[in-house]
């Protein structure tokens, strides 16, 4: 019976399913029986369209691209399969006779902990354009048995429970055990008439569970696959069952496990090996099976390195096509740099990664060799073609200083380097690789990222949806179309309709925070949010210092007081664990929430909450119910951002600084609907080269700033002692390496003018209409396209 031909069999499936699988009354059924059930269904629906996806790419071969990432931010899968399927309609209905609530069953699901910030929703959102489009594309990640953490606050400060999201089974995923491979760790080589053979001490099964990514109404179906780190049946070398088993399950145990020890870096480089190893030794496997050649390569496949974690793929590739199938090096060479395509998705010193040879090397020892040859060979090159001094090939070589260095690899090893938007790849090509796009002046270039906007407006908005219904008939196909709207800015019909859609968003959000977390929020005060990952240089801390003095105002100047709009500051991020000065800033969030929350004096204008456990699905209920986006990092230092995107789409207006994507949402909605300030990316650079900037200076001529910096340790904060926020001081008063205090008179200008746009409501729904319209350039569709055309050369499936 097909379960979906019509709301009758479906409600008789459910039904039936539930009731045979756990016998009992269907009645008596709980909310896990529906959910799992419901899942089933859902998962036999996309069964049919997936076998016979794989089919038509067995019969017809095309060129694949293989997206390689340490993070995969997939949120609710039952949610988009059953959107992308066409099904929401039927099931709603459905359920709905059944007395049962879909988005109850929706929310059962546990966000799949396989990420932690944008380089995982953008990979997400990446996989879901590639099927939607009509391409053959698949992830390759690793198998999290938890996830980053689940976020608690207790008495102000992070602490990290695991995110245990695989306590239950995970409907979407099927293991092909078939599939597993042994990946080979430590060891030594042998020479025996000039070949290598690789001995390895310690081999570990890489098991893969795919997970179908299922095409927007196309009955095209890809895969995500993840490795799971499993024991192998064999065992080289002496070996301690007890503790191998431990070792191994450590490896796909966590996400980003701290590295600030020799274990933590030594784990790290096996998560990255594993699921790269195990991805590029598969996919070879199976071409070499049917070709019986590895000259074609570059016209089936493309590996996509997803920042630098990956970057082990080339000489991965490189040491099974000369070890393993006896390939010369130069020929061997040539086909890896024909497959391998990198982005860059930072220029942050910290995340550009580079790896002791002391640790590296004894865990990959033949791989560490083939790097070696690698890098030889390069240094070679520039010494001698390109007419190197010693120190400049010094600076460019990928193994100096006993360290590897990542993005040095993987620009060597790659066809393609792309930047993540216009301001980040000028910054690549003329500052920080300056030097290897004079070398590689073809390989650089720029693909803007984008989001999915079936998740991130038809999704999370259906009200705003069912409005831009009225005026395209078609923008879920081509996001473009969202410009027909910008006729209507204008005029009242539409504004009155997105007012009206915006202030139920925020209604909803503020009743989730008062049951969660017992602050209630004002639904007609601006909802100020910044929400992302917790770093300095995306400056959460200068949004803290900005409030308090905001508070200082409204408690001793009574025009301020009048003319300021109330409004709601809300921040959600996660600290990474080992990252203590991020955690102090989460700490000073909380406590200046404590302070003006309670003030009766002021908590009519001004309510501070810092949501737990920030993550996709809190994204979701966040997004459309932000007035005013926090995009307000230091210039030069975000590469991109996506949740700018996914804000501007929901129809917040971006406060923010010349930064990332900022700059081209800028350029499409023009100077009147965005609220720009502070430092752009060539003065921040200029300043970092002078380095005559004295934050001090700042703190003595400003009593503004130098109040709230006093505050911080003068016992204002009477909850607690007034050494906690010591380092915070000291860190701002002695460097303020990302300008905080420099821009902040800029950004508290800008918050000025931001808060005298909204008293001027047509004005301001004017500007969040003209957002609306402007973001379909920001759909992952176009950015997918672009990497197609200029990078990939896929072809499209009939």
């Amino acid at each position: 019976m097909n379960t979906f031909k019509s709301e009758e069999t479906f409600v008789k499936s459910f039904k039936t399913r539930l009731q045979h699988k756990y016998a009992i009354p269907f009645e008596q059924s709980t909310l896990r029986q529906q959910y799992h059930t419901l899942g089933e269904l859902v998962f036999e629906a996309i069964s049919e369209p997936w076998l016979q996806t794989k089919k038509v790419d067995n019969e017809n071969p095309r060129k694949e691209v293989h997206y390689f990432s340490m993070e995969f931010l997939m949120g609710r899968l039952i949610t988009n399969n059953i959107n992308n399927l066409g099904l929401r309609p039927l099931i709603e209905s459905g359920l709905k006779s059944l007395k049962l609530d879909l988005n109850a069953l929706e929310h059962y699901e546990a966000d799949a902990g396989l990420g932690n910030g944008g380089l995982g929703r953008l990979a997400a959102c990446f996989l879901d354009s590639i099927a939607s489009l009509g391409y053959a594309g698949h992830g390759n990640g690793i198998r999290y048995r938890y996830g980053l953490f689940e976020q608690g606050i207790e008495n102000g400060y992070q602490i990290e429970k695991p995110d245990d999201w695989l306590k239950e089974q995970y409907v979407w995923e099927v293991r092909v055990e078939e599939e597993a491979l042994d990946i080979p760790f430590g060891g030594y080589t042998l020479f025996e008439n000039g070949k290598a053979k690789y001995v390895p001490n310690e081999l570990i099964r890489a098991v893969p569970y795919d997970i179908p990514i299922v095409g927007n109404k196309n009955n095209m179906i890809n895969h995500l696959r993840l490795w799971n780190a499993e024991p192998t049946n064999v065992y080289p070398g002496d070996f301690h069952a007890f503790e191998y088993d431990y070792e191994i399950r450590q490896i796909s145990g966590f996400l980003y496990p701290d590295d600030t020890t020799k274990e933590g870096k030594i784990l790290r480089i096996k998560q990255q090996y594993f699921f790269s190893a195990a991805g590029i030794r598969s996919i070879l496997q199976n071409h070499y099976k049917r070709y019986q050649t590895f000259e074609n390569l570059p016209m089936f496949h493309v590996f996509q390195i997803n920042d630098t974690h990956p970057s082990l793929i080339i000489p991965e590739m490189m040491r099974i096509l000369v070890d393993e199938y006896e390939m010369s090096w130069d020929d061997a060479w040539a086909i890896t740099t024909k497959t391998c395509a990198y982005t860059n998705h930072t220029i942050l010193s910290e995340a550009l990664e580079k790896w002791s040879v002391s640790i590296l090397q004894p865990v990959l020892p033949r791989v560490y060799q083939i790097i070696e040859e690698i890098n030889r060979r390069y240094c070679e090159w520039l010494l001698h073609e390109k007419n190197l001094s010693q120190d400049k090939v010094r600076e460019l070589a990928i193994i100096a200083d006993n360290q590897i260095r990542m993005a040095h690899l993987a620009i060597v090893g790659s066809f393609s380097v792309n930047g993540v938007a216009a301001l980040h790849t000028k910054i690549i090509k003329t500052i920080e690789m300056k030097d290897f796009h004079e070398l590689y002046p073809n390989k650089f270039n720029n693909k803007t990222n984008g989001i999915t906007h079936r998740r991130w407006l038809k999704h999370i908005n259906p009200e705003l949806s069912k409005i831009l219904d009225k005026v395209s008939d078609d923008w879920e196909f081509n996001p473009e179309n969202l410009e027909k709207l910008l006729p209507k800015a204008h005029g009242k019909t539409y504004q009155n309709q997105i007012a009206k859609m915006k202030r139920d968003k925020k209604i909803a959000l503020a009743k989730r925070i008062k049951e969660e977390q017992g602050i209630a929020l004002d639904p007609d005060s601006i909802f100020d949010v910044q929400v992302k990952r917790l770093h300095e240089y995306k400056r959460q801390l200068m949004n803290a210092l900005h409030i308090m003095m905001v508070y200082n105002r409204l408690k001793t100047d009574p025009v301020f007081k009048e003319n300021y709009v109330p409004h709601s500051f809300i921040f959600g991020a996660k600290a990474a664990s080992g990252y203590f000065y991020a955690k102090k800033i989460i700490k000073l969030i909380n406590t200046i929430a404590e302070k003006v929350n309670n003030d009766p004096m002021t908590n009519a204008y001004l309510k501070v909450v810092f949501v737990e456990n920030y993550n996709v699905t809190y994204a979701e209920q966040i997004i459309p119910a932000c007035d005013l986006s926090e995009q307000i990092s230091t210039a030069s230092k975000e590469a991109s951002g996506t949740g700018n995107m996914k804000f501007m789409m929901n129809g917040a207006i971006t406060i923010g600084t010349m930064d990332g994507a900022n700059v081209e949402i800028h350029e499409l909605v023009g100077d009147d609907n965005i609220v720009i300030f502070g430092m752009d990316a060539d003065e921040v650079n200029k300043q970092n080269h002078e380095n005559t900037y004295n934050p001090l200076d700042v703190y003595h001529e400003d009593s503004e700033i130098r109040t709230v910096i006093d505050q911080l340790t003068n016992g204002f904060f009477g909850t607690v002692d007034r050494s906690e926020f010591q380092e915070i001081r000291d860190k701002l008063l002695g460097r303020d390496e990302y300008y905080v205090l420099k821009d902040l008179k800029a950004y508290q200008a800008a918050h000025e003018k931001a808060n005298a746009l909204y008293q001027d409501r047509q004005n301001w729904l004017k500007m969040s209409i003209v957002n609306i319209a402007k973001s379909g350039y920001f759909s992952s569709d176009r950015t997918i396209a672009q990497y197609i055309d200029d990078i990939w050369h896929l072809e499209r499936r009939k």
